[in-house]
């Protein structure tokens, strides 16, 4: 690796000043991607306050969960980046990355990986103090280490992706269990239907964004669903993985397994997600992959915004 790949030569004169490193580094973890998990979490805040017999959580409730949130998200990030600085590096898709140029050190990584594991178990400990709900706190550390854990799976199975939407369906999961105190209604059917439809969600367009790094991953190695079965076929798994987050949301919506049945609002935004998500499969072909990150970014973004509304409307609505 060159000179101006390694943070360990840069000059003074080359470093970045803070400001511009912590926008470097937010752009770096794609902080703006927190979209895509957030709005699940805040769909089964809702649903856990439902169950307690609250019609709005209060805003103590959602704040730890968004803090929660935006905490284990720029763990993980952080760790993928660190970890893979050296795959990266010998990416032509990622070679510029700031975690490898050296615009964010390894320093300021670890610094961060610390702050954010602290801020986080301090997050989840005051759901202890304020409402009396210790779970957030025995799961804290396994929960960290389940999504830090991705980053390695690449190196042994093409199963990856899956691991990857295992960590985000965590989000809904894990904020049903911070809301609703010990003593309260167990996880529910639609709890797990919504984590479903998350687990199939990101592999459907993972697999699609893969899709850049075929030769790259082959080349070092590396397990992904493309580089172990080809373009076309991943393409056929991507659309069958998304087929299942729309069965999943089709009977979420119908409120199966005891759940509430959801209103016209939530037919809108559940129909908005099918389109969406016909779209997003459309733009990218086995002989035509230049639309991922239309596909990726902008599909997806969509879809998580759309179904957080209209979800959370359908929620407040419910009598």
């Amino acid at each position: 690796m060159n000179n101006a790949l390694n943070p360990d030569v840069l000059t003074p004169a080359q470093k970045p000043g803070m400001l511009k490193s912590i926008r470097t580094f937010l752009d770096m973890i794609k902080f703006s991607h927190s979209i895509f998990a957030m709005p699940f979490a805040l769909i089964a805040t809702f649903l856990a306050a439902r169950a307690i017999h609250l019609v709005w959580p209060g805003w103590i409730r959602l704040g730890l969960i968004v803090l929660c949130m935006v905490l284990a998200r720029t763990f993980a990030m952080t760790f993928n980046r660190l970890v893979d600085r050296d795959f990266d590096s010998r990416n032509p898709r990622a070679m510029r990355r700031p975690s490898v140029t050296g615009e964010v050190s390894v320093h300021f990584m670890i610094i961060t990986l610390i702050v954010c594991g602290l801020l986080f178990a301090g997050a989840t400990l005051l759901f202890y103090l304020l409402l009396n709900n210790v779970y957030p706190v025995i799961l804290a550390g396994p929960v960290l280490l389940w999504i830090a854990l991705y980053s390695f799976t690449k190196r042994f199975t093409w199963l990856c992706h899956f691991f990857l939407g295992s960590s985000l369906c965590l989000a809904p999961i894990s904020a049903w269990i911070a809301i609703v105190p010990p003593h309260g209604p167990a996880l529910g059917v639609q709890v797990l239907l919504l984590a479903g439809a998350v687990l199939f969600w990101l592999p459907g367009f993972d697999i699609l964004y893969a899709l850049q790094d075929v030769d790259i991953d082959r080349k070092e190695k590396l397990f992904s669903l493309p580089a172990r079965f080809g373009i076309a076929e991943s393409l056929w798994i991507s659309r069958a993985c998304h087929l299942m987050v729309i069965l999943l949301l089709l009977a979420f919506g119908l409120g199966l397994g005891g759940g509430l049945p959801m209103g016209l609002i939530y037919w809108i935004g559940f129909a908005a997600v099918v389109l969406l998500l016909v779209i997003e499969q459309s733009l990218v072909r086995a002989n035509d992959i230049s639309r991922v990150n239309l596909a990726f970014m902008t599909m997806n973004g969509l879809v998580g915004l759309i179904f957080g509304l209209t979800t959370i409307t359908a929620i407040l609505l419910y009598h």
